[in-house]
């Protein structure tokens, strides 16, 4: 079951404000795996936007947008599909399980490859050239889509090149830019590829260790500890989420420049990225967190005093304490990430969320809620705004020059 909600505010205007029910689309009998929009053609006569959804009831289903109505379903499928893909110039999408699948607007099968694996596609993305990216287990594969000619009226899609660069299962995969895409491992492993030539441009072998200033060496670390679960990204850094960890992985210095390693005290299942160098991230804790990318001042010549009295300035700072400072000082990260907001709602795993710059943000959780959070600062200033308008025409409010 599949249900859309917008909005939320206090004062209603109209179902963008509400958070009334707009629609309920029900047709899957399992969960539902992946979730993607078809727009119509500039030059297509139908304008009706599609949702496509996938499931783990093997079939894909067909959405009017407007309406909610059904508006095909797909049920040849021999596994589940875990990912959707849109290749809008070519007016196409692409389906990925245990094979990779091409088909039009009208639900025809265009083509398909053999079997790739038991386990299927974890992750599918276009690249230029009419190329995908699927990842399929340790390996990503560059399938190239042909397009129907004079001289061949069918549809083909052909296996390119296997990148074999991962050592462990790709459970994530984004394009961060039109020249790169990073792909990450259940190991922990960031690898940023050139969209062009396929070749590595950067690689990060494990973020958990990279930082570790002490001279423990971890003998043990849960596997969940270092999976990289999911990407964000902007145009200088990508954001991981790694564990129960955030990092900053700066795309110029080919480093981690911030990270907090128990950002939560689960799992992190998604983040985005917001205005003004902020990040929010959600967990299987059931925590959403709002953090800001901070540059580090510098330190200073004596150590921040600790202890409970130190803190509030009483007390003797230790001088042997500001020995180690300049080789700490050279194993920082130039910027950190500081928490500046938790939203408590939710009891259970915060599976993900949707941000609207203009609504606010919109979380779910296996709690079965789903939860819009407004920005208080933003609200506040709209409802001042509304209010001295309200006076204004009812010639209540007299200004002075």
């Amino acid at each position: 079951m599949l249900r859309w909600l917008i909005g939320g505010g206090r004062e209603p205007q109209g179902l963008a404000e509400t958070g009334e029910k707009l629609l309920e689309l029900s047709g899957h009998t399992q969960k539902i795996t992946a979730i993607i929009t078809f727009p119509p053609l500039e030059a297509c006569e139908e304008k009706n936007q599609l949702i496509l959804t996938a499931s783990a009831d093997k079939t894909v289903i067909v959405w009017d947008c407007d309406t909610g109505r059904q508006v095909r379903k797909v049920s040849c499928f021999h596994s589940t599909v875990k990912c959707l893909t849109i290749l809008q110039r070519l007016d196409v999408w692409l389906s990925g399980g245990s094979d990779l699948c091409v088909w039009n607007r009208r639900l025809a099968l265009l083509c398909k490859t053999s079997h790739l694996s038991d386990t299927g596609v974890s992750a599918l993305i276009e690249i230029p050239k009419n190329c995908v990216v699927a990842a399929v287990g340790k390996e990503l594969i560059i399938f190239k889509l042909v397009a129907p000619t004079e001289g061949s009226l069918e549809w083909n899609i052909l296996e390119v090149k296997r990148l074999l660069d991962h050592q462990d299962n790709i459970l994530s995969l984004v394009n961060v830019n039109d020249l790169s895409f990073v792909s990450g491992s259940h190991v922990g492993e960031l690898i940023i590829w050139d969209v062009s030539d396929w070749t590595v441009q950067a690689c990060e072998r494990n973020f958990c260790t990279q930082l570790d200033t002490q001279q423990e060496i971890k003998l043990y670390q849960k596997p969940n500890d270092i999976s990289i679960h999911h990407f964000t990204w902007d145009e200088e850094n990508v954001f991981a989420a790694v564990g129960r960890g955030l990092y900053v992985y700066n795309l110029q210095m080919k480093r981690v420049i911030a990270c907090q390693k128990t950002a939560h005290d689960s799992s992190v299942l998604h983040i985005a990225r917001l205005p003004n160098r902020q990040l929010i991230s959600c967990s299987e804790d059931g925590s959403v967190r709002i953090w800001e990318l901070r540059e580090k001042q510098q330190l200073a010549a004596e150590p921040v005093p600790t202890g409970f009295f130190n803190m509030w300035g009483f007390g003797r700072v230790n001088k042997q304490a500001s020995q180690p400072v300049k080789k700490q000082q050279e194993n920082t990260t130039p910027c950190s990430l500081e928490l500046i907001g938790d939203l408590i709602g939710h009891s259970s795993s915060v599976e993900m969320f949707l941000y609207f710059e203009d609504h606010g943000l919109v979380t779910c959780s296996a709690d079965h809620l789903i939860i819009l959070w407004k920005n208080g600062e933003r609200e506040s200033g709209l409802r001042s705004l509304k209010l001295f308008q309200k006076l204004e025409e009812n010639g209540d409010l007299y200004l002075t020059v």
